[in-house]
Order: C-alpha cells, then structure tokens, then sequence
C-alpha cells in the first residue's frame, strides 16, 4: 500500500488488525488465512483486506451510506482480486 497517506493507511490497518482480532466480520480471518495458506506474505494479505475496506469507506463518504457488509464479504471472499464496487 502506497505511504503517500501514512494517517489513512494506518487508519486502515487499524481496521484489519481489529476485524482480525475480533474475529469480526469472521470472513476477514477466513480470507486472510486462506491468503496466507496461497503464499501471500502477512503484510500484502492486509493490504488486500484494507482495499476491501476502502471500498467501503469511500462509499459511505461519497454517497452517505452505511457500510455494505454483503458486498464487503464478497470482495474479501474474491482477494487477491482486485475488490470492486
């Protein structure tokens, strides 16, 4: 994840470390094990993971929502692609 906005990008890997920890949603520890078991190293599945929370993120400030679980769980379910709107 590119530093060009270190206090977003903490912010967000705040966010992973707490769904981990939580267990909350359970389909962010699922997809980040299921990552790891792939090869993919600690620090890239969390970066995977935080681009499916800035989807969210980004919608609920563009458009004044609230945080779209179904299709946060989608995008976590389909990393390392890419998540999508």
């Amino acid at each position: 994840m590119e530093d060009s906005h270190p206090n977003i990008n903490a912010a967000l890997m705040e966010a992973v470390r707490n769904q981990l920890r939580d267990n909350n949603p359970p389909e962010t520890r699922i997809n980040y094990d299921r990552l790891l078991a792939q090869g993919i190293s600690e620090e890239d599945a969390k970066n995977f993971i935080a681009q499916a929370i800035s989807i969210e993120i980004w919608d609920i400030m563009k458009n004044k929502t609230e945080f779209k679980l179904k299709r946060f769980i989608r995008n976590v379910n389909n990393l390392p692609a890419e998540p999508k709107e």
